[in-house]
């Protein structure tokens, strides 16, 4: 391209309209070649992202890995899309347990 480009600039200070006309055609031809590329490498990385591990494999992965490094899995992983709640469950047990001893303390 820069080489085309530098052409033009060539042909511009000579006015060689030859010259500048047959620039502007490998021009185009350049800007083609470009465009396919773009175009091949746009669907090749639209293919490469839309495929897909099943989930069944990736949480017989995660299982495996978990195994293999002594971790028991205790939750399901959250569907995608929806927020799992953070907490919730130790926070409410946490205050359990603080109002439960704040109710003793009361009672002595």
């Amino acid at each position: 391209m820069s080489g085309v480009v530098k052409g033009m600039e060539a042909a511009m200070r000579s006015m060689n309209l030859e010259q500048m006309s047959k620039l502007m055609e490998k021009f185009e031809r350049e800007f083609e070649h470009l465009d396919v590329q773009s175009r091949v490498m746009d669907d090749t990385m639209a293919n490469a992202s839309t495929l897909s591990t099943p989930q069944a494999e990736v949480d017989s992965l995660i299982q495996q890995s978990a195994d293999e490094a002594g971790i028991e899995l205790r939750q399901q992983l959250p569907d995608s899309g929806k927020a799992a709640p953070v907490g919730t469950s130790t926070v409410s047990s946490e205050q359990d347990e603080l109002t439960q001893r704040l109710a003793a303390l009361r009672h002595k």
